[in-house]
This record gives C-alpha cells, structure tokens and sequence, in this order.
C-alpha cells in the first residue's frame, strides 16, 4: 500500500516577503517604536532635569547638526561599502548613544552638555544609516512585487510610530523617561543584530571609484542637474525646519502648559501616525500621473499643526489636524521617493539622497536651537504662526518650478541621467509603475517622509 503524498507546505508569507525583506520590513517595525518614543521621552528628560524651552531646542539641535555635517560622507560611504554593513555599524553607534543616555536621566546626574553629546552620536549614526537604507529596501524586491511589498513596509513602519508615541507619551507620563530611552537602546541592539543576517549576494560589486571626493561630486552633479530635485529640497530646507522647531520645542511647552503632561501630546503624535497610516493606504491604490504636483499639495497641510498649537486647539482638535497632516505628508512621501526611485540611478541614489537629506534638514539644527529665544522674543503664539506662514509660502513658491508640475510616472524602462529623463548617455533600470519606496524616520519626523 503506497503511502499518499505529502501535503505541500503552506506558504505563511507572501511571494513577495522574502527574507531579506522580512529581516528588513522586521528591524524598522522595532526602531520605529523605540526611536517614536524616545522622541518624546527626550523632551520631558530635559524638562525633569530642569531644562527648558531653549535647552529643548539646543539637544534637539545636536542631534540634527551631525546629521548636516556627516550625511554626505555617509553616502558616499554607503555606494562604496556593502550598505548593511554601514546600517549595522550605524546601529551599534545608537545602541550605545542611547543606553548611557538612559543611564544619566535614570541616575539624576544628567547634565546639559552631556545630552548634547549623546545625541549628537546619536545623530552621527543616523547620518550614516539613512542613505545606505535608501537603496537597500528596494533590492530586496523585484519590481513586480514593489508596489505591495513596499506599501506594506510603510505600514508597518508607520504603525510601529504610532505605537511608539502612544508609548512614550505614556511612559514619560507614568515613569521615569530614563526608560523609555533605555527601550529605544535595545531596540536598535535587536535591529542590527536583525541587519547582521541581511544577504547581499544578490548584488552585484561596486566598481571602485575615484575617491570619496570624487564620488560627492558625482553625487552633486546628479543632484544640481535636476531643477525639481534642488528646488523641492530647498523648499524642503525651510518647511522642515519650522515643523522641527515646532514639534520638538514647541509641541512639549504647549502640552506642559495647556494639556497638562506629556500624554496629550503622545496621543497628538500618534494621530499624526495613524494619519501617514491612512495616507499609506490611500497611496497604495492612488497613483497620481503628475507625481511631484500631488507630492507638493500634499505639503500644504503640515501648515495646520503649528496653527493649531498657535490657538491653541483643544486636544481633540489637535489630533484631528495632525492627522490630516500624516495623511498629507504620505501623499508626499510616496510621491517623491517614487520620483526619486524612477529618475535616479540605483548606483548613484545613495549618494543622491544624502544631498537630498543634507539639503532638507540644513536648517533645522539652528531653527530648533533658535526656537527658545523666539519665543522670549516675539511670544510662543506669534512664532507658531511664523512656523505655518512659511510652511505655505515655500510651497506656493516651488509650484512656479516647471518639473514640479508637469512630472510624471512612466511605466517603461527608460534612459537617466542629470539632464532629465531621456537625455543621451545615461544608464538605464527596469521602472515599475507601482514601485512605492521605503519608509521614514525620526528628525522632524525623518525630514518629513524619509527613510528610518
């Protein structure tokens, strides 16, 4: 008597969810929550230190000026070396930054100019990470699996930031902030450890290039030759500075003084989440023709937060504008990294999008260091309202730029180069019309849209 068959194997994740994007998809889900909450959690360890507005905005500001500094090294770096290798060091570098952090707040011995210091490590790290990670989510995938697999990771992100500030709202609340950040630390030890197993067999070597110098420089020339790319990203340079300032400074005095504590404002940000959520799901079946004219009116609402908090709104009003805000910065997001994924070469797209991130968060070390003295200056209400003002007037202004209205996706392979799509003496890579990019991050909610 023959004995029947084996049954198959039921498949428990998609075709599309291999492993390296399950590893991937896994590490981000576990940062995003730790590294929401010690967004919050950082504010209020200032604040239990007897910090204030402008203390605030000074640790906040050494966190983003090695950002500024190093992001460019960091993507020259990241299209020369295997790109896990720089995220596993990057998170080994925010594991530790974050764990004596934890340690000071928890002991009561943490000073000023030691938060700085922590933060700025923490700062250097990111700069190293967020190009490498932008070209390393899109090599996982084919890119007739991008568009789900990649709607999907932001999700996932997305609801790890949601969780995230629900949790550190709470626990700065209820516990001492020392460990929440404490949390993020092993978070980042469990995601490099994940990044550490990642397989890059897959891609092919990297031809050896002139020199980091001479790489930058190919980096810029890419990035200059292309009028929407500079004139979105200097748009992006004011917008992100004046959210950053609102929302890291500002954002925690209002909540202190008009809400009573940090949860209202946790719960604040966690609309915002559930509003990028939102905008993921919309953006997963919407796919707009004119990609970067969709992207630039979805800036407009990120005027309303500071407004709100100008009022200031009750509670529930600022949930309801934060998350009209997510919504509309995923609108952006998946617009411009789609953008970006299509016009720019694969082996130059490190490179690119650190010019990218140099550019949008150049401003924001001195707008959230300058954020406190504003405020003794002209009043927290009238600063708010400058915050919103600026928002509108620099995305009004970036609609005159041609390419930014007239951009479109295409759905066929297609020669790039600086000079724009089609230009002669390019190289060229598959397109997907579907192809959504990968997820953001922290730094001004990670330059509003970015890799995290």
């Amino acid at each position: 008597m023959t004995s029947p068959a084996p049954s198959p194997v039921k498949r428990r994740r998609p075709e599309w969810a291999g492993r390296n994007y399950t590893l991937l998809t896994s590490a981000a889900v576990i940062t995003g929550v730790g590294s929401s909450s010690a967004l919050i959690a950082t504010s209020f360890a200032v604040l239990q230190q007897g910090g204030d507005g402008g203390d605030i905005g000074l640790v906040a500001a050494a966190r983003t000026l090695p950002l500024v500094v190093f992001i460019l090294i960091g993507g020259a770096v990241a299209d020369r070396m295997p790109r896990h290798r720089v995220m596993v060091a990057a998170n080994a570098l925010n594991c530790v930054s974050q764990a004596a952090f934890a340690v000071l707040v928890l002991t009561g011995t943490a000073e000023l100019w030691q938060m700085m210091v922590l933060t700025a490590l923490c700062g250097t790290g990111q700069a190293f990470f967020n190009p490498a990670a932008e070209g390393m989510l899109m090599s996982s995938v084919t890119p007739e699996q991008a568009g789900r697999a990649f709607s999907f990771f932001r999700m996932s992100s997305q609801g790890a930031g949601i969780g995230g500030a629900a949790l550190g709202g709470v626990m700065a609340s209820a516990v001492n902030p020392g460990w929440v950040l404490a949390l993020d630390a092993a978070g980042f030890a469990v995601a490099g450890g994940l990044r550490a197993f990642l397989d890059v067999s897959h891609i092919p070597a990297r031809e050896p290039g002139g020199g980091l110098l001479s790489d930058m420089r190919e980096g810029w020339q890419e990035f200059i030759g292309r009028p929407w790319l500079w004139s979105i990203v200097a748009q992006f340079s004011v917008v992100v500075a004046v959210v950053g300032a609102a929302e890291s400074v500002y954002g925690p005095l209002v909540a202190r003084d008009e809400f009573g504590g940090s949860g209202p404002w946790g719960t604040a940000l966690a609309a915002f989440g559930v509003g990028t959520l939102g905008g993921a799901l919309l953006m997963s079946r919407w796919k707009p023709r004119r990609l970067l004219l969709a992207g630039t009116l979805g800036v407009f609402p990120l005027a309303l937060p500071s407004a709100a908090l100008a009022v200031p709104l009750p509670v529930a009003g600022l949930c309801a504008v934060m998350f009209v805000s997510g919504v509309a910065i995923e609108v952006f997001g998946v617009s411009w990294m789609t953008t970006m994924h299509q016009e720019i070469p694969e082996d130059k797209l490190s490179r690119v999008s650190a010019y990218d991130w140099f550019g949008s968060v150049a401003m924001l070390p001195l707008a959230t260091a300058v954020a406190g003295p504003v405020e003794g200056l002209v009043g927290r209400g009238t600063a708010l309202w400058g915050c919103a003002a600026l928002v509108l007037v620099m995305t009004a202004l970036v609609l005159l730029v041609p390419d930014v209205r007239n951009m479109t996706r295409r759905e066929h392979t297609v020669p790039v180069t600086a000079g724009g799509p089609g230009s002669e003496g390019s190289s060229s890579r598959p397109l997907a019309a579907d192809a959504l990019p990968a997820a953001s991050s922290p730094d001004a909610e990670g330059a509003l849209g970015r890799l995290g």
